[in-house]
């Protein structure tokens, strides 16, 4: 008996499960972004074998790619540290992260219809939600999902891929500037800002609101590390 092609569309997989290694890569990350490992702490391979439950060949290519995203750092007879964060570093994500996203957020405006925004609404609900619970991880959470369907919306998928890669060490200065007086009300209040400009397609408002909310992280964060 023939088999149709119903009985072989069953057989996709969807949604592949994540490797070990994807796991071991993506807790290795939020720990260092939560602070969980702090700037310059030693990362022992037997150790983190230990505690991950995984083995030293995925433990290794783990700090390979947490080095390739500046969040791990090798010194010569320590081994891999977590790199630490000084405001030059800083001070040049957020001039790229203003140039990229105010682009994004006012190109995403120009073009946004009511499905766009109705799913930017559901990103900001949740960043306020979480923003409530005092949640910075879940904050980041929802703070990259809300930039992604603008990125995407505005079709800078490059400049997304540019992020995308700088997305470590922005999430760690995110939470860093979290952590102080008011943040954690005034960061998700400015990005309702941005989305309130996309919802009335006001690209001018969008692209200030942008930068403003940037501006502000910056002066946080350079007041912190400078």
């Amino acid at each position: 008996m023939g088999t149709n092609a119903k009985d072989l569309a069953a057989l996709r997989i969807e949604s592949p499960p994540a490797t070990l290694r994807a796991i071991a890569l993506d807790r290795m990350r939020r720990a260092i972004i939560g602070g969980v490992f702090e700037p310059g702490d030693r990362l022992v391979e037997r150790s983190l074998c230990d505690q991950l439950g995984v083995s030293r060949s995925v433990i290794r290519e783990v700090i390979r790619h947490l080095e390739a995203e500046g969040l791990v750092e090798m010194l010569a007879k320590q081994g891999p540290i977590v790199a630490n964060l000084d405001w030059d570093d800083a001070r040049q994500i957020y001039e790229i992260r203003a140039a990229l996203e105010s682009t994004a957020v006012a190109d995403c405006a120009r073009i946004a219809g009511p499905d766009v925004k109705a799913n930017l609404q559901k990103a900001i609900v949740e960043l306020e939600r979480t923003s409530g619970k005092n949640s910075p991880l879940d904050i980041l959470d929802a703070t990259t999902e809300f930039y992604k369907i603008v990125f995407e919306t505005s079709g800078h998928h490059i400049a997304w891929e540019i992020v995308s890669r700088l997305n470590g060490r922005i999430s760690r200065l995110r939470v860093m500037t979290l952590s102080t007086s008011n943040r954690m009300v005034s960061g998700p209040s400015q990005i309702r800002e941005i989305f309130e400009a996309i919802d009335t397609n006001n690209p001018e408002s969008a692209a200030a609101a942008c930068k403003a909310h940037i501006s502000a992280a910056a002066a946080i964060a350079q007041t912190i590390l400078a």
